[in-house]
């Protein structure tokens, strides 16, 4: 598909439309807003608009739509898939001044929100009503919840609250040809017609432009109980996820962290205060939240004792607060770590979490046989396993044309254990061509029959999802 440069008119209809100081051409700027977080890909947009209103996105999608001018919306670039990179050239969309919480509804626990607001900061203004809106990645002090519903985004605690789409009632989305819908409603339960909120969530951007979000709330959990359980094997650890969850404990958080992620990240996190010795292989970040202390007390004692029955070498409880954050930053620094270290690609696969020992085994097993080094992390109790293969001193050959063959063998086991490509960062641009391994061809042509009816011109977000013809790993 071929589109339309973006030409002297087009920046002048531009400067009418959103204003001078809006739209943006100079090179620092479109190298600024052509890459996000995903490896060392940068794709430069032709120009960067950054609109503050609802009619002005409609404009420029309106004129877009009619003239033929690739448009890839653009948050906070925090994205690992290459979601935002404008592959296409053309219009960068940058959501950044739709930064407001326009309303926190304390009588139906709701808050209604624009897209460019950073969720951390979403979170800290519910609390400050004694509210939670749980879904939690780990770049929540940076990424944009416009980014979170494009991605379906869920952190550590989806594994007891759900990810992204769980706690999502209606959006406000400006379609390809600059048209406004509103995709739900503001009740709790809705069986009209068609799901459109749960299909625009997750759609990475290519099939309208999210504007304005109503999210469900809840009340802040009273309490939150934390622990780091130390294990001497990998697969030992991975098998006591799944048992925990079979004693009947629900943790709000359950994360896994191998060896080398945790050597990786303690720079990362001054003052950590841990030692570990030289014989432990993997980690568990274990937390339970809710009202009653004495509730959470013997939840622990029962993990407790699972962890033992899985030979868990040492547990330490948090004290404080202050240990908690230092906890849980060693957990939401590691993929800073890994980057820091190296250029690597990440894999966001998930399987069925009972499963998640074996897919780990696979992956060490396919590292030792294309010779590439693997740090594996995630959110072990939704079985949703991130794979950092790193580049190090790798050849080029092992890179560009061994390695997708390699990801190829790890993407068909988790198919074949039940499990799918990705489990909340998303297809965007450098996982589309293993969506054949996933889906059928019916399957595949259904996604872009739907993609078709929103944007038959193709100009939103293009070069996302769908496989190219002849795909790298065949």
């Amino acid at each position: 598909m071929t589109f339309q440069a973006v030409e002297e008119n087009d920046i002048a209809f531009f400067q009418q439309c959103i204003g001078i100081n809006n739209v943006r051409c100079d090179r620092d700027s479109q190298l600024h807003y052509g890459h996000d977080e995903t490896e060392d890909l940068v794709f430069p947009p032709e120009v960067v608009l950054l609109p503050s209103s609802r009619s002005q996105v409609q404009d420029i999608m309106r004129y877009c739509y009619q003239r033929r001018i690739a448009v890839t919306p653009i948050g906070a670039r925090t994205g690992l898939s290459g979601g935002a990179l404008c592959v296409h050239g053309g219009v960068g969309l940058c959501m950044e001044k739709f930064n407001a919480i326009l309303d926190i509804d304390l009588k139906n626990l709701q808050v209604v929100t624009q897209p460019g607001v950073i969720t951390q900061i979403l979170q800290e203004a519910v609390a400050a009503h004694g509210l939670y809106y749980p879904p939690d990645p780990s770049s929540r002090g940076s990424c944009f919840i416009g980014g979170n519903l494009a991605e379906n985004a869920g952190g550590p605690r989806a594994v007891k609250y759900g990810v992204t789409k769980d706690w999502v009632l209606d959006l406000e989305v400006v379609l390809p040809n600059g048209d406004c819908i509103h995709t739900g409603a503001k009740t709790l339960k809705n069986s009209t017609g068609y799901n459109l909120t749960q299909l625009m969530v997750g759609s990475e951007g290519t099939l309208g432009v999210i504007t304005e979000a109503t999210l469900k709330l809840i009340p802040m959990p009273q309490h939150q109980l934390l622990m780091l359980a130390a294990f001497n094997d990998e697969q030992k650890a991975c098998d006591a996820v799944s048992a925990i969850f079979r004693a009947g404990i629900t943790p709000s958080a359950l994360e896994f962290m191998e060896r080398d992620a945790i050597d990786w990240v303690l720079p990362f996190v001054p003052d950590h205060g841990l030692l570990i010795s030289d014989e432990v292989r993997a980690h568990l970040l274990i937390e339970v939240d809710g009202r009653h202390l004495d509730s959470l007390m013997s939840d622990c004692e029962t993990v407790s004792q699972v962890l033992a029955e899985f030979g868990c070498d040492d547990i330490l409880f948090a004290e404080d607060e202050t240990q908690k954050n230092k906890l849980w930053a060693l957990r939401r620094r590691v993929a800073e770590a890994v980057k820091s270290n190296s250029v690597y690609k990440e894999e966001d696969t998930v399987v069925p979490r009972h499963h998640l020992a074996e897919l780990l085994a696979h992956v060490k097993s396919v590292g030792a046989k294309y010779g590439f080094q693997s740090v594996c992390y995630g959110h072990a109790g939704d079985g949703n396993l991130h794979i950092n293969i790193i580049k190090g001193n790798s050849s080029d050959e092992l890179w560009n044309h061994q390695l997708p063959m390699a990801i190829t063998e790890i993407f068909e086991k988790c198919v074949a254990l039940g499990g799918t490509l990705s489990g909340e960062h998303g297809i965007g641009w450098v996982q589309k061509n293993y969506m054949p391994i996933a889906f059928d061809a019916v399957s595949l042509d259904l996604m872009k029959s739907i993609k078709n009816v929103f944007d038959p011109h193709g100009i939103l977000n293009p070069g996302k999802l769908f496989p190219d013809p002849q795909p790298i790993h065949s």
